[in-house]
């Protein structure tokens, strides 16, 4: 197999964390030999690589409902003036510039950096057309505030009992899917069960990946422990109603107290962040054999056995074409001479191979279309088609084999060798925190001398 390219991206992350995170540092390496492997198999390009599926900045998306609760602690705890985008998905950038702006969605979706890249082509995939009017869902804004420096927030819109479109609930879920942190102002749960039904069953599936924190606005009013307890204990059981169980409730006040919570969670968000990256690698690993292999292998019978259908059609023409000359000119003696006979097989085989490969060739562009069907419903960035396209060699045609390339033991090793290397990184990760010292060896304790006999 030819060896893949270090893609740029890569290259400059690991430089980037070469310094401030050797875990991430070495995960880089880690993603090189599964991107190597992908490209193996034909799931990737020369060009690609599966490190832009994680976005590596930290991410803190803040949700709320219809009042002014979010976007005035946005520019609160920024500590600058916002006129945010209601209807947008807003992307809040640090910038060294004294001067504020206000960046296109387009910016956001060219540059792998950020996690909005190539969203477009999910855009595309949900609603015909609007792919191409990217700028109508995002947007970037840079901000002059410490406060952000190292991280993203991203404001989602505000609820619209007007917008149908699919496209909205899609970027919803593409950021909460992505996010470290996600801040839900208890204000959302005031608006209809209707306009917040897909809000409400995407923070259900993943609550119990402790990334919610549930602000509830009381910032205009003074607060005792007691009555602060008070509120968070009559919004978990609303809030358990809904089928939510799990997650950190803070009462913003007018004290200091809400906002150091908040600090100190935002204060972890880098080993966030990095457990989220190794999640992501791990998961994109145990995809080739939990998905793309399997994915491939289904359409390959399929493929088969169209083309097996054809050519025995094609056979029973040829048979069928045989039989009517034995019945008009009976050459079923001349085709059983021990010279001609040989020569006719021959020239049934040489007729019948070309014209399975060319059926096989045919029935072949049908499965690609479907395979990239198959893949904009699975939503994954691998090109299965590649994959399948591997497959399509000479032997592999001829006999009956329906496993795709790369389904044999040698990929499965790379896989399992792969797995145990992010399973290594996250125990590094996790030594940051505390250190398992191994047990001193057993010592049999001295025999004691019975001196009494």
């Amino acid at each position: 197999m030819a060896e893949k390219q270090v893609s740029k991206y890569l290259v400059n992350i690991e430089k980037h964390f070469s310094a401030s995170n050797p875990i991430l540092q070495q995960a880089c390496k880690t993603f090189h030999e599964l991107d190597q492997l992908e490209y193996d198999l034909g799931l990737i390009d020369e060009n690609d690589s599966t490190v832009r599926k994680s976005s590596w900045w930290p991410i803190v998306s803040l949700i709320g409902g219809f009042s002014s609760a979010k976007s005035e602690f946005i520019s609160r705890y920024l500590n600058t003036t916002l006129h945010s985008s209601h209807h947008k998905f807003t992307v809040h950038q640090h910038t060294p510039q004294t001067t504020n702006a206000t960046l296109p969605g387009t910016a956001l979706d060219a540059d792998h950096r950020l996690p909005f890249y190539q969203v477009s082509h999910k855009i595309e995939q949900v609603e015909q057309g609007a792919g191409s009017k990217v700028n109508a869902f995002l947007e970037l804004k840079t901000v002059n505030s410490d406060k952000l420096k190292g991280k993203l927030f991203i404001d989602t819109p505000v609820l619209n009992a007007s917008d149908d479109s699919l496209v909205t609930p899609m970027l919803a879920e593409h950021i909460l899917n992505m996010s470290d942190l996600v801040l839900v102002f208890t204000d959302l749960f005031d608006a209809t069960p209707e306009l917040i039904k897909n809000t409400v069953d995407e923070i259900v599936k993943q609550q119990d990946s402790n990334k919610f924190i549930y602000v509830i606005d009381h910032s205009e009013i003074s607060l005792d422990t007691k009555k602060t307890n008070e509120i968070i204990a009559s919004w978990q059981r609303r809030l358990a109603e809904l089928g939510i169980h799990t997650g950190q409730f803070i009462v913003l006040s007018d004290s200091l107290s809400s906002i150091t919570d908040i600090d100190q969670r935002l204060a972890n968000i880098d080993n966030d962040r990095s457990y989220r990256v190794l999640h992501s690698l791990e998961k994109s690993i145990r995809d080739i054999n939990d998905t793309h292999l399997p994915e491939v292998e289904t359409f390959l019978r399929i493929w088969k056995e169209r083309i097996n259908m054809s050519t025995l059609i094609i056979l029973g023409f040829f048979i069928t074409l045989l039989l009517f000359a034995e019945i008009t000119m009976g050459v079923v003696q001349i085709l059983i001479d021990p010279i001609i006979g040989p020569i006719f097989l021959l020239i049934i085989i040489g007729f019948l191979i070309p014209t399975h490969l060319i059926v096989a060739k045919v029935h072949a562009k049908f499965i690609v279309n479907q395979l990239h069907e198959r893949q904009k419903k699975l939503n994954i960035s691998e090109n299965l088609a590649g994959l399948f396209s591997q497959s399509l060699t000479f032997w592999r045609i001829i006999l009956p084999i329906n496993e795709p390339v790369g389904k044999n033991k040698k990929t499965r090793r790379r896989v399992a060798a792969l797995i145990e290397k992010t399973k290594d990184l996250v125990q590094s990760l996790n030594d940051q925190f505390s250190h398992y010292e191994e047990e001193p060896p057993y010592t049999a304790p001295p025999q004691q001398t019975d001196f009494t006999n």
